[in-house]
């Protein structure tokens, strides 16, 4: 039987020579930065000292400041960690399940998926903290022996999101270093810079490129692979419970764990395109993350947007056909009552505007694609908003109704977590190879025997 493999899109384009693939993603490294990366930075540390001088505020005089109130207790701080949290999952689902399911596509963009999971979960990380009022007494949120019988309450899905999340963030880190490991041994050998040497020396744990080597790194990689596979899974669904097991109307719903983890990948894809486009362009690793790279990841956003879409839908069946009074007036408060416009801002973004994915030439056009992503993350933050504020701003009783206001404050601390988030992508642009070298040779073409009857002309 004929095989035809013409149609099969190769991982890398440009018929690149392993040197030469090492050379392109060494490159950015072995060079000084230019005014662009100097201006970049210059703005994600601005929006970072904008949301550093907020938060040292809010320490200060506590969290007053912020537009919580009664009933509104939870808000932009939550809504900031269930968002971030989101963001972290593609690099995990990149990495981890489409290399279990052996997606060669995945080499291209792994390594910066991978980097930006780490750093999404370092932003999630903070807001719990700062939610609690007094960050300074955050470590009693784990649990330790001690003379005072201060235990936690393990009831609790908060103290839940505490062990899922560090779980997910120590067993992400490893990953991302584990696949590092080749890649530090490599520059180590292209560096004429003696402390450099030193420094990839000390991080590639004595790599040689050796048969056992590889053997030891592949066994290695395949069980953290396998490990962090069922984190994806179970970080969001966690994170989730949060509202899912209390008896809030609109909360109090079993749809929550599947819809929230479909909306963490549908988010986090999103926001690894964001960077891409800008990546690919500035590195020129469009040879390397490539058209096909980016329109693959459209058809996953496509998919997971249209099951947040059910979702969407299915809270109102389920609502109606529960026969609850107050669980049916939350979903129309919802999209009619005083923030429909928020509603509607995520219903347009994350269901209407991603259906032009079904569309090839939509999917592989870079202007469109920027722009449907961008308005992914817009929705996916409005989301996470929508379920948090408009389930507690009008509760079982009239009489305590109320309507959040965000301040200066909340939105200068969301800014300062997108500039962490984004200095943290800027540095490790220009301090790691953001494709992994190793990889992306193991796929390039003529890397491997073809199997094909002959040979490429």
């Amino acid at each position: 039987m004929h095989i035809d493999y013409s149609q099969e899109a190769p991982a890398v384009a440009g018929r690149l020579t392993l040197s030469q693939i090492e050379e392109l993603v060494a490159h950015p490294l072995e060079t000084k930065p230019d005014k662009k990366y100097f201006i970049a930075l210059s703005i994600s540390s601005s929006l970072l000292l904008i949301g550093a001088i907020c938060l040292g505020l809010t320490f200060y005089y506590g969290t007053g400041l912020w537009g919580i109130n009664q009933p509104v207790g939870w808000a932009f701080d939550i809504v900031n960690f269930v968002f971030w949290v989101g963001i972290g999952h593609a690099g995990t689902l990149i990495s981890a399940i489409l290399f279990l399911l052996r997606q060669k596509w995945r080499t291209g963009i792994a390594r910066f998926a991978e980097a930006m999971t780490i750093f999404a979960v370092m932003c999630a990380g903070l807001f719990p903290a700062i939610h609690t009022g007094r960050p300074w007494l955050d470590g009693y949120l784990l649990p330790y022996p001690n003379q005072h019988g201060l235990w936690v309450n393990f009831t609790s899905p908060l103290l839940w999101d505490v062990f899922a999340v560090s779980t997910y963030f120590t067993v992400s880190l490893v990953f991302w270093y584990i696949g590092l490991i080749p890649d530090f041994a490599t520059l180590r050998d292209r560096t004429t810079s003696s402390f450099k040497k030193t420094i990839y020396s000390i991080f590639s744990l004595g790599w040689r490129h050796s048969s056992r080597h590889w053997q030891h790194y592949e066994k290695a990689y395949m069980l953290l692979a396998g490990f962090a596979t069922p984190l994806v899974l179970s970080v969001h669904t966690i994170v989730s419970f949060d509202f899912a097991v209390s008896i809030l109307p609109g909360w109090h719903t079993t749809i929550f764990p599947p819809y929230f983890v479909a909306g963490a990948i549908f988010s986090g894809f999103a926001m690894v395109v964001t960077v891409l486009v800008f990546v690919r362009k500035i590195f020129n690793l469009e040879n390397i993350i490539t058209i096909d790279h980016l329109d693959k990841m459209n058809k996953v956003i496509l998919a997971t947007g249209m099951m947040v879409g059910y979702a969407y839908g299915m809270e109102f069946f389920i609502a109606w056909y529960s026969g609850v009074q107050a669980e049916q007036f939350v979903f129309i408060n919802r999209a009619f009552g005083p923030y429909a416009w928020a509603y509607w801002i995520m219903v347009s973004c994350n269901v209407i505007f991603p259906q032009l994915f079904w569309f090839r030439k939509f999917r592989r056009s870079i202007p469109v694609m920027f722009v449907i992503v961008i308005l992914v993350n817009v929705g996916m933050w409005f989301e996470r908003f929508v379920i948090t504020v408009t389930s507690l701003h009008r509760d079982f009783l009239p009489s305590s109704w109320g309507y959040f206001k965000p301040t200066l404050f909340d939105i200068g601390i969301l800014l300062g977590s997108f500039g962490l988030f984004f200095t943290l992508v800027i540095l490790f642009t220009k301090s790691l190879p953001v494709v992994s070298i190793s990889e992306v040779k193991a796929v390039a073409d003529g890397a491997q025997p073809t199997h094909r009857g002959g040979h490429h002309e």
